[in-house]
């Protein structure tokens, strides 16, 4: 049998992208990743999650594990957000991954660290938005799935890791610290001061959280453009009409 365990990273904060990743292997390779101490990255710290991702893409390649990595940028979430809402735009990031693993030939069970407050809502969302190839897979969907099952956590692993690789890339390219994109994040508060100043808000800033809108306001003193304006309209996608 074969399973998949997909979670994601990034979901809160007003910086960067949201990552989701689904990670698959044959169910007699699971043991593997207790082997190597993988669990839910939460309990891990932010260089042992970073060891952690390393083995774990290292018996990925050396086992043919099937990894499906997804990375939705401030702007993709800020405009599906005009036309939608965040649990209906994770959804279809989770089909995402899921696809990107190309594993649908096999047969076995989907695990996934539900993003909604529904559970069974979230599953079957995946499932019909996944449609009928993939019909002889189970899905099971629960929260804090990535503390219950190691193949999610093992997936929240990677997803964690490539969104502060993520992070790290923009405070270089912007030459500015921007802490962990969290709105809590002292030096994330800071930088977003100096990245609402200007015409627009900067682009790797979700322009339709509330603490960007909050400091675009008092900074500017008139309303946050709208993202799709701005940029243009991206490919309305079908999560609107569930």
């Amino acid at each position: 049998m074969y399973q998949l365990g997909v979670d994601e990273a990034g979901r809160g904060p007003a910086v960067g992208p949201l990552v989701v990743c689904a990670l698959g292997m044959p169910s007699t390779d699971i043991e593997i990743l207790s082997r190597i101490g993988a669990k839910d990255s939460k309990s891990l710290t932010k260089n042992k999650r970073f060891l952690l991702a390393e083995e774990i893409y290292l018996q990925a390649e050396k086992r043919k594990w099937k990894i499906g990595l997804i990375t939705c940028s401030a702007s993709r979430i800020d405009k599906e957000r005009e036309i939608t809402n965040l649990n209906k735009l994770e959804v279809e990031l989770f089909k995402e991954a899921i696809v990107a693993t190309k594993t649908e030939k096999y047969n076995g069970e989907i695990y996934l660290d539900a993003c909604d407050t529904n559970e069974q809502r979230f599953e079957n969302r995946v499932s019909s938005s996944l449609g009928s190839s993939w019909n002889q897979w189970s899905i099971i969907s629960k929260h804090k799935m990535d503390f219950e099952n190691i193949l999610v956590g093992a997936a929240s692993i990677l997803a964690k890791v490539h969104r502060d690789k993520e992070i790290e890339k923009i405070g270089k390219l912007l030459d500015l610290d921007i802490g962990s994109g969290y709105p809590s994040d002292p030096k994330t508060r800071v930088a977003i001061k100096n990245l609402i100043k200007g015409e627009y808000p900067n682009k790797y800033l979700r322009w339709s959280w509330t603490t960007i809108e909050n400091a675009w306001v008092k900074e500017n003193q008139k309303p946050i453009p709208k993202r799709s304006i701005v940029e243009g309209n991206s490919k309305q996608s079908s999560i609107n009409d569930w």
